[in-house]
């Protein structure tokens, strides 16, 4: 892997409704990231955090598994890995008042770069209801 990438990218489902390990059953995968509201939390670092969650969230990271400096190979394998699209997703969403985002990081410190998501993605997540961010860092 590249010391410092320059793209990567996570999902997140972010509510309050349930607990991490309902959707860690549902996608059948273990999360990055796991927070209750008003609980502590492991941080990235491994520690434990010293205030307490302000929202519940369950999320995947494909930085570790996906060495590539464009976005689409980060998302393309947080689809396969979370089995996306699922028909019955958008309606659990909305149940549990829950927001569902794509997060990419960009790194473009030279500003010669254009970040690219394919449309089929665009398509995929905006058919479920959820989001795609890109965070640019120049």
């Amino acid at each position: 892997m590249n010391a410092h990438q320059l793209a990567h990218a996570s999902f997140s489902i972010y509510q309050d409704a349930e607990p991490p390990e309902f959707w860690t059953a549902y996608f059948d995968v273990q999360p990055d990231i796991a927070i209750i509201k008003g609980k502590p939390f492991v941080t990235p670092s491994g520690r434990l955090s010293s205030g307490l969650g302000r929202i519940g969230v369950w999320g995947i990271k494909s930085k570790q598994h996906v060495q590539s400096d464009l976005p689409e190979p980060h998302l393309r394998y947080l689809i396969e890995r979370l089995a996306l699209p699922r028909a019955d997703l958008p309606e659990l969403l909305r149940r549990t008042n829950a927001r569902m985002c794509f997060f990419c990081y960009w790194d473009n410190e030279n500003g010669d770069r254009m970040p690219d998501v394919a449309d089929d993605i665009r398509q995929m997540m905006e058919s479920m209801g959820g989001t795609i961010e890109i965070d640019e860092y120049r």
